[in-house]
């Protein structure tokens, strides 16, 4: 029982020593949404990223992501539509300031060069689960990730029915978090 228990002691501290606390950044950092708008591609940023990225690139499968992005940024270079955008019937900003991701696991692909990630993604308070591959590459005393996957808007209680506007969304995530 002692060797166990030794052994899982050591295991864990082992964790804390080669896994590193990053923070996400805004600068070097793009969170995307493009959507179908009568059938044209529109889309649009969001900034405020906050967080906290436990990254260990001996064993990416113990990653642990908790991020956010400030819901009031939301950006697609017209402001009477991000005004529309921060309204209660889309992204109700006032009473749901963040958009939130926390992770759930991160597994390995066939490819060297890409992660699998699991988690759930928090808009105006509903919970949902994504994964999709994202990739890895060291940058600058951090680790810059990048990867995109697919939402449907009204899994969240973002807009109603629309004819013009489309329910599947893809959000592109080109995230740089600097170590602490």
């Amino acid at each position: 029982m002692k060797n166990i228990l030794a052994t899982f002691t050591m295991s864990s501290l082992t964790l804390l020593v080669f896994a590193q606390a990053y923070t996400p950044v805004d600068d070097g950092s793009k969170v995307k949404f493009v959507i179908k708008n009568l059938g044209i591609n529109t889309g649009g940023t969001f900034g405020g990223l906050e967080g906290t990225i436990n990254f260990n690139p001996g064993d990416p499968t113990t990653a642990n992501f908790d991020v956010s992005v400030d819901a009031q940024t939301v950006d697609t270079d017209i402001e009477s539509r991000d005004n529309h955008l921060r309204k209660e019937e889309y992204l109700n900003v006032e009473k749901y300031p963040k958009i939130n991701f926390k992770s759930s696991k991160v597994t390995k692909t066939n490819s060297a060069d890409f992660l699998f990630m699991f988690g759930n993604i928090t808009i105006k308070g509903v919970s949902k689960e994504v994964k999709f591959p994202f990739k890895v590459t060291p940058k600058n005393d951090g680790y810059f990730f990048e990867g995109n996957f697919k939402l449907n808007r009204r899994d969240f209680g973002v807009g109603g029915n629309s004819l013009s506007l489309s329910d599947e969304l893809t959000v592109t995530l080109s995230v740089f978090a600097k170590k602490n």
